[in-house]
C-alpha cells in the first residue's frame, strides 16, 4: 500500500543554513530550485525577509510588518537551480551573521489561472500541495483560482500594494475559520467575515470579501496556498494543557518545521525548524511576528511521528487553549522512507 506519494520531502520544502559572506553570496544545497524562499538573520534583531519568483525575486516583503513590498537586489537577488543567491544587505548577508532559510518548490514556472472570478497567476505543485497566487483586488465578493487541485487547508497572504496586515486562514481556527481573522502579530483571532467572506476554499478556487487586506481595489495581492499532503504536511489543532509535560502531537512523520500559535490570547507566533540545533530538547524558537533572533529554551521535542510540547509557555501550551499548528515533514512514519526517532 502506498501511504504516501512523497517518498523524500526534501524534494519539495528544506531548510537551509547558512553563514554571511557581506558579499555576493550563492548559497546551494537546498536540493531544488526554490519559488518561495524566506530568511531570518538568527543572532541579530532583524526582520524576516520572504520572497517569491511571481512577484520576482528581488521583490521582499517582512512577515513581522504591515510594510508594502519593497524592491532590494541585495537582498535575494536570484532563484538558482540549487538554491538561491543573496547579496550585501546585511539582513540576508552580514558577514558576522548566521541565517536560516525556509524554502518551498512550486512548479519553476507560471500559469494563466480563469478558474475564479479574478483571473490570478498561479505557481503550483500538485505533488506538494503548495501553490503561490498573484492577483489583483476588486473590492467585490470574489474567488480567486490557486490550481491545487485539492482545497488549500492553510492561505497565507499579503497586500503587496498597501501597509496591510498579513491574513492566515487555517482550516482548524475555530469551527468557522473562513469568518476568522488570524493575522501576523499577538491579537487572538476574531470574527471578521469580510476577509473570506464566510466561504471555505474548493478544490479550484478559495474566496475574497471586501476586506481591504484581501482585496483592495486595484491592489497586488499575493497568497501562499498549502493544501495537506499525508506524509509531508499538516495543518491542525491541539489543546495546550499548562504542564510541563505537555501535549502530543501526532502528525504521522519527523517535523521538518513547525509553527505554533494559540487561538486565544496576546501570544505570539513560534517557529521551529529540524536544523537550528535540531536535536531534543535543543529545538531553537524564532517568531514569524517579531524580529528577534534564535532562542534557545528548550520547549518541544521533535519526534519521529510528530512534536510534544515541553514547556508551560502560552505561545505554546496555554491551558485548556486551541493552538493551530503548521508543520511539513523531514521524513515520513511509514511508506517506502521511514524515519526514526532521534
Amino acid at each position: 500500500m502506498a501511504y504516501t506519494t512523497i517518498k523524500k520531502p526534501s524534494d519539495y520544502f528544506n531548510t537551509k543554513l547558512y553563514n554571511g559572506t557581506g558579499s555576493s553570496n550563492a548559497v546551494t544545497g537546498v536540493g531544488f530550485q526554490p519559488d518561495f524562499t524566506w530568511i531570518k538573520r538568527r543572532n541579530s534583531a532583524t526582520a524576516h525577509h520572504l520572497h517569491n519568483a511571481i512577484s520576482g525575486a528581488t521583490k521582499v516583503l517582512n512577515s513581522n510588518t504591515t510594510n508594502a513590498e519593497s524592491t532590494d537586489a541585495q537582498k535575494l537577488s536570484s532563484f538558482d537551480s540549487d538554491g538561491f543567491t543573496v547579496g550585501t544587505n546585511g539582513d540576508a548577508n552580514n558577514s558576522a551573521g548566521t541565517f536560516a532559510s525556509w524554502n518551498w518548490l512550486g512548479a519553476n514556472g507560471t500559469a494563466a489561472n480563469t478558474d475564479g472570478s479574478i483571473s490570478s497567476t498561479v505557481s503550483a505543485n500538485t505533488t506538494s500541495g503548495f501553490s503561490i497566487v498573484s492577483y489583483t483586488g476588486t473590492q467585490a465578493n470574489a474567488t480567486v483560482g490557486h490550481g491545487l487541485g485539492s482545497a488549500p487547508s492553510l492561505i497565507i497572504l499579503k497586500n503587496r500594494t498597501s501597509p496591510k496586515q498579513w491574513q492566515i486562514l487555517h482550516h482548524k481556527n475555530t469551527s468557522a475559520p473562513a469568518t476568522q481573522q488570524l493575522e501576523f502579530g499577538t491579537d487572538a483571532t476574531a470574527t471578521v467575515t469580510s476577509q473570506w467572506n464566510s466561504i471555505m476554499p474548493t478544490s479550484s478556487v478559495f474566496s475574497i470579501g471586501t476586506n481591504n487586506a484581501t482585496n483592495e481595489s486595484g491592489q497586488s495581492i499575493i497568497a501562499y496556498c498549502f493544501a495537506e499532503k499525508q506524509g509531508y504536511s499538516k495543518f491542525g489543532s491541539y489543546t495546550g494543557n499548562g504542564n510541563a509535560d505537555g501535549t502530543f502531537v501526532y502528525t504521522g512523520f519527523k517535523p521538518a518545521f513547525i509553527i505554533v500559535k494559540p487561538t486565544s490570547g496576546t501570544e505570539h507566533w513560534t517557529m521551529f525548524d529540524n536544523k537550528r540545533l535540531g536535536y531534543n530538547p535543543d529545538n531553537n524558537q524564532l517568531y514569524p511576528n517579531l524580529n528577534s533572533p534564535d532562542a534557545t529554551a528548550d520547549e518541544l521535542d521533535i519526534l519521529s511521528n510528530g512534536f510534544k510540547i515541553r514547556s508551560t509557555t502560552g505561545r505554546l501550551n496555554t491551558s485548556g487553549v486551541s493552538h493551530i499548528y503548521i508543520t511539513f515533514a523531514e521524513e515520513p512514519l511509514v511508506g517506502d522512507n521511514p524515519c526514526t526517532a532521534r
